[in-house]
């Protein structure tokens, strides 16, 4: 659970709350309000109104994916935190159910997992009818203000028979007590199989450590993993440790997710990766790749500056043994104060993550949506482009690009910098694309829109080095009216970020600094929910 710690920053909380619930009752409000739906994207879930921030709690269980998140139900800005819900059938379309987990005596319910007890291991469920099994943080903000002991979060359980709809709170929480440790949350949950137990990933200060169970209601601790490596420059959280097949290879790898905040590559809040192994004990990284993450540290799953806290959906699978992530699409440099007031935040779209491996190691890699050919209204297609220097993708009144997939190739790079162009009659831009001379990738929203909610919101361009190899270039980006999701190199690397445009972007140019621009296999969808 992504928190807020020091007492200015709860009282700027507070100020905010009450000058939106002030604000509400204003007829220049009520006109905002409409107005801000311009914002309200299509395809990525936001709660109908008030804060949401982590995912919590995935599951996918007979043809609907759950998605719980840290929810204020009071006010459009952090608070007293509740477990929020939505469903969906096509992770495209959702729909917002009643609050799933309210505060108790133990405290506010901040992040956590979700399995399905198909053994019934809990003895919570049966065989016929698996319990539902979510296991979530307890915070005690009473105890943490008098700041008298800083164990103050524990980990506790909840059991659904509704398949997720309805829960029941265990009558022995917590399960896991807080040994001493000031930040001890966010506990991610999966099977075992090898050693037919559950394995749980929890953050405690700048670490995670593991605990074992057979029943899902008492645990053992195992090990710690962190200290020495990767980026520590903020507190660790929302872990996950899960296992992927190594694409082009008969081998497999663990992988471990570990959201920090700050710390990011581009500021504030983003999420690193691990790769190595595990015994059902220990996780340990590969020499190779902690040597080179010591060099350069560039595996973080999204360099842009709005997807963090992200896990994976569990009781989910494909044939190609992935996984499927979705995370928090907003910083906490500037997520409390953003131009939306309804509601504040979105959550990313889903991805299919894999493991793959090159002359630079393992890389995670990130596979961009796809099946969206019963939203699509209008497809425009193109084999190959030539053109000088610049050239205008899409023009005026062709595809509508509030809602929209582009996807190309860049041919025979020639260490330039190409610049991809939305703009929009207001004259605002949004720039993103590729320095070839330096290797690495770009975002610039500093003329998106509005801006001047945040000072760290636009203040330089988001860049992230490009770890492949090649004179061509894969691209994948999808909008929704306030979001960019850029997906290089066939996901290699990832870019997303928000803004908020004062009027939808209608054009689409691509330049460069170099003398021509060479496509291949351009396709843009406009994308609708009609």
């Amino acid at each position: 659970m992504s928190t807020i710690k020091h007492s200015f920053f709860f009282a700027l909380i507070i100020f905010l709350s009450f000058n939106a619930c002030k604000n509400s009752n204003t007829n220049s409000m009520s006109k905002f309000t409409a107005d801000e739906e311009k914002h309200r994207p299509l395809f990525h879930f936001t709660p109908s109104q008030h804060w949401m921030n982590d995912p919590n709690g995935m599951f996918f269980y007979k043809g609907v994916y759950h998605l719980y998140f840290q929810h204020n139900p009071g006010a459009s800005v952090w608070g007293p935190m509740h477990w929020g819900h939505a469903t969906s059938k096509d992770l495209k379309h959702w729909e917002e159910r009643p609050i799933a987990l309210f505060p108790d005596e133990l405290g506010t319910i901040f992040s956590g997992s979700a399995v399905v007890d198909h053994k019934n291991t809990s003895g919570l469920g049966s065989s016929e009818n698996p319990a539902i099994i979510a296991i979530y943080t307890n915070h005690d903000s009473e105890k943490a203000d008098k700041g008298e002991a800083i164990d103050f979060q524990t980990q506790s359980i909840a059991y659904s028979l509704d398949e997720g709809f309805t829960w029941t709170k265990y009558a022995e929480n917590p399960v896991v007590k807080n040994p001493g440790i000031l930040d001890f949350r966010d506990p991610k949950v999966f099977w075992y199989e090898t050693d037919q137990k559950w394995i749980m990933s929890l953050a405690a200060g700048q670490e995670i450590q593991f605990f074992e169970s057979k029943n899902l209601l008492s645990w053992s601790y195992l090990s710690s993993f962190g200290e020495g490596i990767g980026n520590h420059e903020g507190v660790w959280e929302c872990p996950d440790l899960f296992l992927l097949p190594v694409q082009g290879d008969d081998t497999t790898k663990w992988v471990q997710l570990v959201s920090i905040n700050p710390g990011g590559p581009n500021g504030g809040s983003a999420t690193q990766y691990f790769v190595g192994d595990f015994d059902g004990k220990e996780f340990k990284v590969d020499p190779e790749f902690q040597s080179a993450m010591e060099e350069e540290h560039s595996y973080w799953l999204d360099f842009g500056k709005d997807n963090y806290a992200g896990v994976t959906f569990s009781n989910w699978s494909n044939e190609a043994k992935g996984v499927l992530y979705l995370g928090w699409m907003s910083n906490w440099e500037y997520a409390n104060v953003v131009p939306t007031t309804k509601w504040r935040s979105a959550m990313t779209l889903a991805r299919e993550l894999e493991l793959v491996e090159n002359q630079n190691g393992f890389r995670l890699r990130s596979k961009a949506p796809s099946e969206w050919e019963a939203y699509t209204s209008k497809v425009f297609e193109k084999e190959s482009i030539s053109a000088e220097n610049k050239t205008l993708l899409v023009e005026k009144g062709s595809v509508d690009l509030s809602a929209a997939q582009v996807s190309l190739n860049l041919v025979d790079l020639n260490n330039k910098k190409y610049t991809f162009q939305l703009e929009n009659t207001m004259g605002e831009v949004l720039s993103f694309g590729i320095d070839q001379e330096k290797n690495q990738f770009f975002i610039d929203r500093s003329k998106s829109g509005e801006t001047n909610f945040s000072e760290t919101f636009s203040i330089k361009p988001s860049i992230a080095p490009r770890t492949a190899k090649s004179t061509a270039l894969d691209i994948q980006f999808i909008l929704d009216k306030m979001s960019l999701e850029v997906f290089y190199d066939k996901g290699e690397t990832v870019m997303t970020e928000i803004f908020f445009s004062q009027a939808p972007f209608e054009t689409l140019r691509l330049n460069t600094t170099g003398n021509s621009i060479k496509i291949e296999d351009l396709q843009i969808l406009e994308l609708s929910k009609n």
